[in-house]
């Protein structure tokens, strides 16, 4: 059985562990059913998370500083760079106005039951509280985006895995390879590939456990929250996962096919593993060693390439969060019986746009950018707490949309350059 085949089978039996858990000890035994996931199931798949996000950084380093130096010369990376940015972009539009039309059409949030929302909040409050004190310590200004690209201290950046930084200076280190001469450039560039290699190497030790670690990971949340907190808010759940399909069956593969190249069913079977991988670690981070692998392996698309696009988009390109950002503010405006003006759901697309670009690719990174949403255009911030405890489970769909379009990307960008994306 292929190790993705394994994960897969790993990611239902803990789901179905987790509810049947649920379904049967219920909220009597929640100390001991805490207990059980706090100290062994949680543990594990920890270990497997950490491991990943401990390789990203300098996966991230030299993949991309190696792809760029690759390029060859400036004209090359500026041509490949404004064209992936494009594309990031026009996806990102995309997926917010399917959120925003899904929200519309169904009105999900209207007629929501009074009781039941009450009941999120008490639950929730406390984690809603928490959400708001996050958001209030970021203020979007102009210095706001450059303390997010130039920190003081790239030491820091790198601590607390700011991505946007670490981008940044593995870009400027790659272009500056590019204006070096031999020898010197070739050491360099033998020690980024060494690095390279090292940290693929750790991934594919990771990945092994990975059919032990998933499952532990949903089960905690399948055992918490099992099929309980989904009937409240069913409908919302059922819109966002259908604006994930939409944004992946159609949208992506329309791209696939016309820009790229590619066979959309060809490519979705092909990156399988990649789709397993983000919905079990909910995290773009976590989930880009597995993403640059299988591309250059399997798509085999070119690794000056894939170095480039993918870290970039694992950052920057985030359509599944963009999607539910923006389905999200609407919903949570309409439970509390605010209407909305077409300038202030222009507001929303706005600023769903540029915070889905700067959401950090860990699991729950968005929730505090929603809350400045939904500030912005004057609904109550404490509403997050209605969807906190559904969020894990639209996180794991919303990354793998997010991955997806990363890839769909370096497809197109290596079809502009000559090398298509193929199939083994």
């Amino acid at each position: 059985m292929k190790l993705h085949s394994k994960i897969l089978l790993g990611l239902i039996v803990g789901l179905i562990a987790g509810i049947i858990t649920n379904q049967y000890l219920g909220s009597g035994a929640q100390p001991g059913l805490e207990f059980f996931i706090s100290n062994i199931t949680d543990p594990i798949g920890q270990i497997f998370l950490r491991l990943l996000f401990m390789i990203v950084v300098p996966l991230v380093f030299a993949s991309l500083a190696l792809g760029v130096a690759n390029l060859g010369d400036m004209g090359t990376l500026g041509k490949i760079g404004i064209r992936t940015l494009i594309y990031f972009l026009v996806l990102t539009v995309i997926a917010t106005f399917i959120g925003l039309f899904l929200v519309q059409v169904f009105q999900p949030g209207k007629n929501f039951d009074p009781a039941v929302q009450a009941r999120l909040m008490e639950v929730y409050g406390e984690g809603s509280s928490e959400v708001i004190g996050r958001s209030k310590e970021i203020e979007f200004t102009i210095m706001t985006f450059v303390n997010m690209i130039l920190p003081r201290n790239i030491l820091r950046a790198i601590v607390d895995m700011q991505m946007l930084p670490i981008i940044l200076l593995s870009l400027l280190f790659g272009i500056m390879l590019t204006k070096m001469k031999p020898p010197e450039v070739d050491s360099m560039k033998r020690g980024l590939t060494g690095l390279n290699e090292f940290s693929i190497r750790i991934v594919d030790m990771t990945m092994e456990i990975a059919p032990f670690a998933v499952p532990c990971l949903i089960f905690g949340v399948s055992a918490r929250f099992g099929l309980e907190i989904l009937k409240p808010l069913g409908m919302y759940v059922l819109l966002v996962f259908t604006g994930y399909v939409i944004h992946m069956a159609v949208v992506y593969s329309i791209l696939l096919r016309t820009v790229a190249g590619v066979n959309p069913w060809k490519f979705f079977k092909a990156i399988k593993p990649i789709m397993i991988t983000a919905f079990s670690t909910s995290s773009s981070n976590a989930t880009l060693p597995t993403t640059i692998r299988v591309s250059e392996e399997d798509l085999h698309i070119a690794p000056k390439i894939a170095g480039f696009v993918l870290p970039l988009g694992a950052t920057s390109n985030m359509n599944g969060t963009s999607l539910y950002e923006g389905l999200t503010v609407l919903f949570i405006a309409q439970i509390f019986g605010v209407d909305l003006s077409l300038t202030q759901q222009a507001m929303v697309v706005v600023m769903t746009v540029l915070t889905a670009i700067g959401t950090a690719g860990i699991p729950g990174g968005s929730l505090p950018l929603i809350v400045l949403v939904l500030q912005t255009v004057g609904v109550p911030a404490e509403g997050i707490g209605i969807i906190l405890g559904v969020d894990r489970i639209l996180d794991m769909g919303r990354t793998v949309v997010n991955v997806t379009g990363d890839v769909t990307a370096a497809a197109y960008i290596a079809k502009t350059q000559g090398e298509p994306a193929r199939f083994d």
